[in-house]
């Protein structure tokens, strides 16, 4: 038995989550799992469910939910009446906040007696248990409660792991990370002084004192106090050249050598892929001698250079010498060459321009694989175009490369492609709570069940109508609903900023042969609105031969703008339109429809 406190509340059994509804029923387990085997008085359990305002019957609804766990966990666990309350016990159940607490205090012990090799492992080990903000599905009034102690464990944790990063000599490999978290966090004071120690190392003097100068202008405006004595002796430190360049370790091996981590930063929470992480961490985890070539595929707006991203942070321990991250489209969404891609990828592995062939495809291919042959790299490819762009950026050795592309690639198998789900209408309502609040959309739950059918699973559509709510607070969920609610004009409004549905979506038919855009275009002729369909059904409302038909369907599979949904009686490969893709096809230019009807 499994139990997870350390993002959304969770319970497995033999490698499967067990369902429990509701945020009411995680609020309950997450009570009496962080009580450790005490009681959980009545009086707590009932603020936590309901606040200041229980109901006449919360000690019956109480009962009743402890009778409805006792059921789902089954007979490994034990809830028991011990007045004023209940407790848990569930003799050999892992418990991720046991676990972390467990290896964050041997890592902090280890600190402590400069076995720094081994306490940067173990606290790498303890935060590798978090999945995300803590208690992440219970009721709004534990949330008030409960997490902000638990987040300053694993800030503890995080800090003292970037200690030992930096005994090691590994600043070049944590000053990215703490770029981001001193971003994050402007008032802590031991952060900020990190990042000053891993800039000065690095050579940036400058940037260290600027850092310095930084912290203490947030410090005094936002709390009204100066540097305290982590951050004071750090800047006289730097002053006075006292931090010390040193050479550089950057892992177990002692070479001298870079540790890179290109990893771009986290959009927001990661919703409803705890079984992809899973798998992912599973895929990484495998070793022997066959390379580790992994595929995120699917269309675009499902959130696979989130999930790529979060599964290389979670596993880095895997990769002691570095994460290399490459973007392989560029902001039009035409291919990266290949040579330009490489170029980025040795610089960060401690190249310098002047080393690097001019102009020549094969000496880049091969000084790339000879810098990574002994290396235990993760090489993150995100959007790849196809095996022809991906094949000169593959590493040598024993490196792994996680690759997201749209389409299926023929380089890697199919037990390694990972084709992304469309997210479930729990998933969703979830990824919207993250962005605008659950009381919100609490407000009006028939509304924010609109949002979530006209959105279709899509994580993009679905965090850029939580941004629009974000930042539109007078708005209600029921207008911008409405909004969405017209196909006629559903994808310009589902663009906010950067975010445009329409644009992501565009970017897959750019690409595609006239004959395959025809067909597209009329897939959104409402003769197609029942799926699935056969190439038969669709080449007979087009005006198509049935191979024809096949031929520009199964090319629409491959840029993910369509997908299957299984075999007809015949055997016949039936297909599925996203809703929102239909709403493309619709205003495509250079219709066919008209033609296609008057030719039948």
């Amino acid at each position: 038995m499994e139990f997870r406190v350390l993002g959304p509340v969770e319970a497995w059994r033999g490698g499967e989550r067990i369902a429990l509804s509701g945020s009411k029923m995680h609020t309950v387990l997450a009570a009496m799992l962080l009580a450790e085997e005490r009681v959980v008085s009545d009086s707590r359990l009932s603020a936590l469910l309901w606040g200041w305002e229980p109901p006449a019957t919360a000690s019956a609804q109480i009962y009743t939910y402890m009778s409805r766990l006792r059921k789902q966990l089954g007979e490994e666990v034990e809830i028991v009446r011990r007045p004023p309350g209940y407790v848990l016990r569930a003799p050999g159940a892992v418990v991720d906040l046991v676990e972390f607490r467990r290896r964050e205090r041997d890592g902090r012990r280890a600190l402590a007696e400069r076995r720094f090799e081994e306490a940067a492992d173990l606290l790498r080990e303890a935060l590798g248990q978090w999945r995300g903000t803590a208690l992440a599905n219970v009721t709004e009034h534990m949330l008030d409660a409960e997490p902000a102690p638990l987040e300053e464990e694993r800030m503890l944790a995080l800090e003292s792991r970037i200690e030992a990063d930096l005994e090691l000599g590994r600043h070049e490999y944590v000053m990215v990370e703490l770029t981001a978290l001193v971003a994050e966090y402007p008032v802590r004071e031991r952060l900020r002084a990190q990042l000053m120690t891993s800039l000065y190392r690095c050579g940036r003097q400058a940037d260290a004192l600027h850092t310095y100068y930084e912290g203490r202008r947030v410090l005094s405006e936002q709390l009204g106090i100066d540097p305290g004595e982590a951050l004071g002796s750090t800047y006289q430190a730097v002053l006075e050249g006292g931090l010390g360049l040193g050479p550089r370790r950057g892992g177990r091996s002692g070479a001298a050598r870079p540790v890179p981590s290109m990893l771009p930063a986290p959009d927001g929470e990661l919703v409803g892929r705890d079984d992809q992480l899973e798998l992912l961490r599973q895929r990484l985890g495998r070793g022997g001698d066959r390379p580790r070539r992994i595929l995120v595929t699917g269309m675009a707006g499902l959130g696979k250079t989130a999930l790529a991203v979060r599964a290389a942070a979670e596993n880095s321990e895997l990769f002691p010498d570095g994460l290399l991250f490459a973007e392989l489209c560029g902001l039009d969404g035409a291919p990266r060459a290949p040579r330009a891609v490489l170029a980025q990828l040795l610089r960060a592995l401690g190249e310098s321009d002047r080393a690097l062939p001019a102009g020549d495809l094969e000496e880049l291919v091969r000084l790339y694989r000879a810098r990574t042959a002994e290396r235990r790299l993760l090489v993150v490819l995100d959007n790849a175009s196809g095996d022809r762009q991906l094949a000169p950026l593959l590493p040598a050795g024993t490196s792994a490369v996680l690759v997201t592309s749209r389409s299926r690639l023929a380089r890697i198998t199919e037990e390694d492609t990972l084709a992304l789900p469309l997210l479930d209408d729990d998933a969703s309502l979830e990824l919207l709570a993250a962005r605008v609040g659950r009381r919100r959309l609490a407000d009006d739950p028939d509304a924010a069940d609109d949002l979530v059918a006209y959105c279709g699973g899509l994580p993009l559509a679905l965090a850029v109508a939580g941004a629009r709510l974000a930042a539109r607070p007078h708005w209600t969920v029921a207008r911008l609903a409405a909004r969405l609610a017209d196909p006629a004009t559903r994808l310009a409004e589902l663009s906010f900023g950067d975010w445009d549905v329409s644009r992501v979506l565009r970017s897959s038919v750019k690409h595609l042969p006239a004959a395959v855009h025809e067909v597209l275009a009329g897939l959104a002729d409402p003769g197609l609105s029942e799926e699935p369909f056969c190439a038969e059904r669709a080449g007979q409302w087009l005006a198509l031969g049935e191979d024809a038909a096949e031929a520009a369907l199964e090319a629409l599979l491959d840029a993910a703008l369509l997908e299957l949904a299984g075999l007809d009686d015949q055997g016949r490969p039936l297909y599925r339109c996203h809703e929102l893709v239909r709403l493309l096809a619709a205003a495509l230019d250079g219709p066919v429809r008209p033609a296609l009807r008057a030719s039948r």
